[in-house]
C-alpha cells in the first residue's frame, strides 16, 4: 500500500526511529493577512487559541518586518534585529497545547538569519499566511528523554 507524503512525515514526526501512520484526513485552509505593526508570533497564537487548534500547520507565509525577534540556534535568549526584512520562509507546528515556529528574513542585501519566532516581530507592509489545520490529529508537546525539550507528539483525534 502506497503511503501519501504527508502520511510519511506524520510518521517521521511520531516517534525518532519508526511509526505507523495514522489514517488520513481532509486538510481544512485557513488564509490570513496581518497589517502594519501587528505582532506576528502574537497574532498566530491568537488565531490558534480563537478557533481551537489541536493540530495545525504553516502551509505557507510571505511578507516583511519591520523589527525581527529570534531566538538563534543553541541560545537562551532571544535577538532583536531592528530594520526592514523580507520573510523568506516561515514554517512548524500550531496547537492550543503548544507551537513550535521557525522563521527565516532577509535584509536588502540579501542576507538571511533565522531561529525561532518570538513574540516582538512586528509587520512592515504585510504578512500573508496560510494555515493548514489537520480535524483528524490533535499535537501535544511532551518531553522526550533524548533531546531533553518538550517535542511533538502526534495523536489520532478521538471522535465525539
Amino acid at each position: 500500500m502506497k503511503r501519501s507524503l504527508f502520511a510519511l512525515v506524520l510518521a517521521m514526526l511520531t516517534t525518532p526511529t519508526f511509526a505507523q501512520s495514522l489514517p488520513g484526513s481532509p486538510m481544512e485552509v485557513f488564509a490570513l493577512r496581518l497589517g502594519p505593526g501587528e505582532d506576528l508570533r502574537a497574532a498566530l497564537q491568537k488565531f490558534t487559541t480563537e478557533k481551537k487548534l489541536d493540530a495545525a500547520c504553516i502551509v505557507t507565509c510571505v511578507g516583511s518586518l519591520q523589527k525581527t525577534v529570534l531566538r538563534l540556534a543553541n541560545q537562551d535568549h532571544h535577538t532583536t534585529f531592528e530594520g526592514k526584512r523580507e520573510i523568506v520562509s516561515l514554517v512548524g507546528t500550531l496547537s492550543v497545547t503548544g507551537s513550535h515556529l521557525h522563521l527565516s528574513v532577509s535584509d536588502s542585501t540579501g542576507v538571511t538569519l533565522g531561529g525561532h519566532l518570538v513574540e516582538g516581530c512586528q509587520v512592515y507592509t504585510t504578512a500573508e499566511i496560510i494555515i493548514g489545520v489537520l480535524p483528524a490529529y490533535r499535537f501535544t508537546r511532551e518531553p522526550d528523554p533524548k533531546s531533553g525539550y518538550n517535542e511533538l507528539k502526534v495523536y489520532p483525534k478521538k471522535k465525539s
